[in-house]
C-alpha cells in the first residue's frame, strides 16, 4: 500500500542529510512502529508520508500513486494534539470532513447544512467510540483533560475516514494511566477499522505492546543520515522469553545507532 522507495532527506546550508536512502514497504492493514533515538528523522518520515514535506530524492507511493499534498487518504494525530480552543468537541471533530468535502466557505451553500447533520451523528459515534460522552461533544478543549484531548485528536483524524493514520509521539505527552488507556483505545480501533496505522515512538515497550511490525531508524556515524537498521514482525502471540529476547535486540539497536537531534527545515 505505501511504499518508500530510496528516500533522502536534506536540511539547511550546507545541507545535512537527515535520512539516507530509505526504502520501505507497508501492507494495508499493518500497524508499525517506528522506532529509534531521538533525532534520527522519525518525524521527518511521517510528514514525508503524510505529504507536509516533500524528499530530497526518491519517492513515496501510495497505491501505486504519488501525493504532493496531505489528502483524506492519511489522517496525522501530532505529539501536541492540535486542536481549535474556540470550537467546541463536536466542531473540531467534523471540521476536517466539512472543509473537505465543501471547502472554508462550504457554509454558505444549501447543500452544506444537509450533510453537517450526517457528519455530525457520526461524530457522536466516534465521540462514543473513544470512550468520551455525548455531552463532552458541547465543551470548549480547555474544559477537557490532556487525555481527553487526545482521544478528540484521534477522533478528528479518523472523521475523515482515511485509510493510513499517521501518529508521531502521540501519548508521550500524557501521564502513565492515561497513556496505557490511549494504547488500547488505539489497538482496538486498528482491530476494528484495519485502518493501516504508522506510529512514532522512541519507546521500546509503547512499540512491541502496539504494532504488528517494528522499524527501527538509525545513523552508523553522526555525519549520516539514518537508514532502517532492523524491520521486524511482532508476533501476535509470543511466549514471554520471544518478547523479553525481542526487547533486547530492539534496545541494543535502537541505542547503537542513536542520532542527534531531529533537525527542522530552514524557514
Amino acid at each position: 500500500m505505501i511504499e518508500v522507495k530510496n528516500i533522502s532527506m536534506m536540511y539547511g546550508a550546507p545541507p545535512r542529510t537527515v535520512l539516507d536512502r530509505i526504502n520501505i514497504d507497508i501492507a494495508d492493514g499493518d500497524f508499525v512502529c517506528v522506532l529509534g533515538q531521538t533525532g534520527c528523522g522519525k518525524s521527518t518520515l511521517l510528514r514525508l508520508i503524510l505529504g507536509s514535506e516533500h524528499a530530497t530524492s526518491g519517492q513515496i507511493l501510495i497505491d501505486g500513486k504519488e501525493h504532493k499534498q496531505p489528502d483524506r487518504t492519511r489522517g496525522y494525530v501530532p505529539q501536541k494534539y492540535s486542536l481549535f480552543p474556540d470550537k467546541t468537541v463536536i466542531d473540531n471533530i467534523t471540521f476536517g470532513a466539512e472543509v473537505s468535502e465543501f471547502g472554508l466557505l462550504g457554509h454558505l451553500t444549501p447543500a452544506f447544512y444537509r450533510r453537517r447533520k450526517e457528519f455530525r451523528e457520526r461524530a457522536q459515534g466516534y465521540l462514543r467510540r473513544i470512550g468520551l460522552r455525548e455531552a463532552d461533544g458541547g465543551k470548549y478543549p480547555d474544559e477537557l483533560s490532556g487525555g481527553m484531548q487526545q482521544r478528540v485528536a484521534i477522533a478528528q483524524a479518523l472523521m475523515t475516514e482515511p485509510r493510513i493514520l499517521l501518529m508521531d509521539e502521540a501519548f508521550s505527552a500524557l501521564d502513565p494511566g492515561t497513556r496505557r488507556g490511549m494504547q488500547q483505545l488505539i489497538r482496538e480501533l486498528w482491530a476494528a477499522t484495519g485502518t493501516t496505522i504508522l506510529f512514532v515512538t522512541h519507546n521500546t515497550q509503547e512499540a512491541l505492546h502496539l504494532a504488528s511490525r517494528i522499524i527501527v531508524l538509525g545513523k552508523e556515524t553522526p555525519e549520516h543520515g539514518s537508514r532502517v537498521m532492523l524491520d521486524v514482525p511482532v508476533p501476535e502471540s509470543s511466549r514471554e522469553q520471544d518478547a523479553k529476547e525481542l526487547m533486547q535486540q530492539l534496545e541494543s539497536v535502537s541505542h547503537r545507532f542513536a542520532g542527534e537531534e531531529d533537525v527542522q527545515p530552514v524557514a
